[in-house]
């Protein structure tokens, strides 16, 4: 009976460590994954030479890295919690363990003492030959045979219940080793929140001083992403009208009830479509190695909540020199050259565009085929900033879309 109560416990116990070690792995991965960004918003936005001071930029870079440094702190306050829970049911498990293991042995103790107290007052020979018929002898021995294995069970028993015991201490000690690694990495990062507050209160003072002119600064940036913003709407606009009179022409007016701002696609543009849709989610990042430093869509501005900005698509920062590439196989719809000389270029996949803005130097032309992985041009970097900055936009005939939806997470 105590035996199937130690295998039920035994499997009940593991289990519940097995469900702790998968939410553990989880928290565990996270940590990781914002320890990485930290590096990089250290890498990408702080190391970078910057030949001007650019207040506003520093206190966006400095608020990004507080937000992540934030959320590591949520992550290992999960984590150190997780690991207190568990100590503490562990502790219980164990003391519950070494109480059934002290009555298992006074019960072994005392079957043993027994057990020589009737070798000393009869020997197990005398006990057979004192049978009155062979029936009852038979029966003698099979009892001391089940005697015998039970004692044998009982002792494997001991020493599997003192094994168990064991194991989980060691566990027990890991798991504060553990805690208390995270409660140092947890304070180190408080340490550097603290010095990254006062650094922004001082860019903060600094642009109090000269609040107006921020703001008009900002306001003539966010008119001009406006104006290139709705450049391309039109490049747009006109390639779809241009591509569907060819594709008409082609098909003699077969096709009827077509929609204004719509590719008209033949059977070979919707099965390249379809199998951009089915990428949703899984297609990779125009750059190697960047982060995300603005979202897409409408959001208060970082520095002056007043202010909202509406991100046609996302801003990727990476490391100076690097080339933007094609998420996707498709063709060069158009390429656009701003008045400051950067370039963006368009490639269409069915009724699906990408757009890579805040180029430099290019390696396509417009009518170029396209694969995926593909350079298509290196990224501009401000020399000013120090930043080298993607513009990534994603359009399904002219209606733009969340990128974020369709790369792959990070």
């Amino acid at each position: 009976m105590k035996s199937r109560f130690y295998i039920v416990f035994v499997i009940a116990f593991f289990s519940c460590f097995s469900s702790f070690s998968q939410t553990k792995k989880e928290l565990e991965q996270q940590r990781k994954k914002l320890n990485r960004e930290i590096a990089q918003v250290n890498r990408l936005l702080f190391k970078e030479q910057k030949k001007e001071k650019n207040v506003l930029e520093d206190l966006k870079d400095l608020n990004q890295k507080i937000d992540i440094r934030l959320s590591l702190i949520n992550t290992i306050n999960s984590e150190a919690k997780l690991l207190t829970s568990e100590i503490t049911k562990n502790k219980k498990e164990i003391a519950q363990l070494e109480k059934e293991l002290a009555i298992l042995k006074v019960d072994y103790a005392r079957m043993i003492f027994k057990s020589y107290k009737s070798k000393s007052q009869q020997s197990r020979i005398m006990f057979l030959l004192s049978s009155q018929n062979f029936q009852q002898a038979y029966k003698r021995l099979a009892y001391m045979k089940q005697y015998t294995s039970f004692r044998k069970r009982q002792g494997e028993e001991i020493g599997f219940q003192t094994d168990l015991v064991k194991k989980m201490n060691d566990s027990l000690l890991f798991q504060k080793q553990v805690k208390d690694t995270l409660i140092l990495a947890e304070k180190y990062q408080k340490e550097k929140i603290e010095l990254d507050k006062n650094n922004k209160e001082k860019l903060i003072s600094l642009i109090k001083k000269k609040e107006r002119k921020y703001k008009k600064e900002i306001q003539n940036k966010i008119k001009a992403e406006k104006k290139v913003a709705k450049k391309i709407d039109k490049i747009i606009r006109d390639e779809i009208e241009k591509a569907n009179r060819i594709a008409l022409a082609k098909l003699k007016n077969k096709i009827k009830n077509t929609k204004k701002n719509e590719f008209v696609l033949s059977p070979e543009a919707k099965a390249l479509a379809a199998k951009f849709e089915l990428n949703k989610g899984k297609l990779p990042w125009p750059i190697d190695q960047g982060l995300i430093t603005r979202k897409f869509g409408k959001q208060p501005h970082p520095t002056f909540p007043g202010i909202t900005i509406n991100s046609t698509g996302l801003h990727l920062v990476t490391q100076k020199g690097k080339s933007a590439a094609a998420i996707f196989n498709g063709k060069i719809l158009n390429v656009l050259v701003t008045s400051e000389g950067r370039k963006n270029v368009l490639i269409q996949h069915g009724n699906y565009i990408t757009s890579y803005n805040n180029l430099d130097k290019l390696y396509v032309k417009k009518g170029d085929t396209i694969i995926t992985g593909q350079k298509i041009g290196q990224i501009f970097t401000d020399k000013v900033s120090g930043k080298t900055t993607l513009i990534f936009a994603l359009y399904k005939n002219t209606t733009k879309l969340n990128p974020a939806a369709w790369i792959l997470k990070r």
